[in-house]
């Protein structure tokens, strides 16, 4: 089934795929691996989902999955802002639009990504780590598709993943009291060095980007073309980079425009370590104290951009992709996205959730402050909206365990062992 072969983009060595490789096998700098794909033109299927893109995902399973993202050109937004072309990727529950992500959020494109990756005959343990949407879309996904997953989250995140996924007997969550994302991705790490867990890998993990890709794929599906400009709010960035990557296959098709979109990324102030490195030039992350960092996470609105080890200098990371297209980024005030998501609501008629005012009003800035030419194609992706037209899972859901740091760190593996051996008996 695997059509494919993978990359290195440090050494260019290519490799097989196994369906969980993360890094390179051989002795460099860290590097991203990219897949490269049999089929070098852009085909579609007629299904209904994101499997319309298969041929330009590492498969190596099929899945099920109805997850589908819309793509539509903005009226009301666009001509508040004077863009004649404005195109809204909506990655969220808008099923009038056509847009059918059960927990809301883009990270659902990542979550059916992963899991068709993996080998058929795959029986480990998946562990995820995260701040809550990507918990959300892997416990939904696996749930779908009965594959055993470990998600690992700061205590605060669990009751925004129980009200919009369902949490099906394969899936067990893991809540670490007073714990940050950076915990939650060192406890998974811990975890999965056993032999019968398998780490899903972030930003690492190729079908985590291509997954997210799709929100390319979708919009020249629908376009006809490559945006001239892509806006996002990131975190990891790991969606910005499979934009990216998407586009580069986009281009090499011939059909749809020989550029890659300019990359316009937006993090939410004060907390804002790509938008502090890339500002000022610096070829690594600019160090902050663990007070500092702690500091500035809790006074961001958009809670799930917190992520602290973004891969910023690694090849194939978010300076390469931000050199390549003439990139900017932007820190976004919370007013600015409150007012974003409040302009968003009256102009297109839905909800959107915090990173995606980010986003918003990462591009609003961009138009008053003339960065932008406002007769290109723009594309705005919504990564998250539509939660309040979700109806709210009203089960009594509790994590399966729930560990303080000290715990996770001394005694988490046996503790999730048990709650593991207890729930197959």
């Amino acid at each position: 089934m695997r059509k494919y072969r993978l990359r290195c983009t440090g050494c260019g060595a290519t490799f097989p795929d196994d369906g969980v490789r993360l890094d390179c096998p051989n002795d460099h700098a860290a590097a991203l691996l990219r897949t490269e794909y049999d089929e070098r033109a852009f085909v579609v299927t007629n299904e209904a989902s994101i499997n319309r893109y298969g041929a330009w995902l590492p498969r190596g399973r099929d899945i099920a999955t109805a997850a589908q993202t819309a793509v539509y050109r903005s009226e009301a937004l666009g001509r508040r802002l004077g863009l004649d072309e404005l195109w809204i990727s909506f990655n969220g529950w808008w099923p009038e639009r056509g847009a059918a992500l059960r927990t809301a959020t883009f990270k659902e494109l990542e979550a059916f990504a992963v899991l068709a990756r993996l080998a058929p005959d795959e029986s480990r343990t998946l562990v995820v780590a995260s701040a809550g949407n990507t918990a959300a879309a892997f416990a939904d996904a696996c749930t779908v598709n009965d594959v055993p997953l470990v998600v690992i989250v700061p205590a605060n995140a669990f009751d925004r993943v129980a009200a919009i996924a369902r949490i099906g007997p394969t899936v067990k969550i893991v809540a670490i009291e007073g714990a940050e994302y950076e915990d939650a991705i060192a406890f998974s790490r811990q975890l999965a060095a056993e032999d019968d867990f398998i780490l899903e890998g972030g930003v690492r993990n190729v079908a985590r980007r291509d997954g997210l890709g799709i929100v390319m794929l979708a919009a020249v599906d629908t376009i006809g073309a490559i945006p001239d400009y892509y806006f996002q709010a990131v975190g990891s960035a790991a969606g910005a980079l499979g934009v990216r990557e998407a586009a580069h296959r986009l281009v090499g098709d011939g059909r749809f425009g020989r550029h890659v979109p300019q990359l316009m990324l937006a993090q939410n102030a004060p907390f804002t370590p790509l938008f502090d490195a890339w500002s000022v030039g610096a070829p690594v992350l600019i160090e902050r104290s663990v007070a500092d960092a702690k500091s500035q996470i809790a006074q961001i609105g958009a809670q799930v951009l917190s992520n602290q080890t973004p891969p910023y200098a690694i090849a194939g990371g978010v300076r390469e992709a931000l050199s390549e297209s003439s990139g900017t980024m932007f820190a976004i005030e919370n007013n600015e996205m409150l007012d974003a998501m409040m302009l968003f609501a009256e102009l297109e008629g839905i909800d959107i959730d915090p990173e995606a005012g980010i986003a918003t009003a990462a591009l609003m800035r961009a138009v008053a402050e003339g960065s932008i030419e406002r007769d290109r194609r723009v594309l705005l992706n919504v990564t998250g909206g539509g939660r309040a037209g979700r109806a709210r899972e009203t089960r009594d859901a509790r994590p399966a365990l729930v560990l303080d740091r000290a715990e996770a760190a001394a005694v988490g593996n046996d503790a999730v062992r048990s709650v593991l051996f207890s729930s197959r008996m």
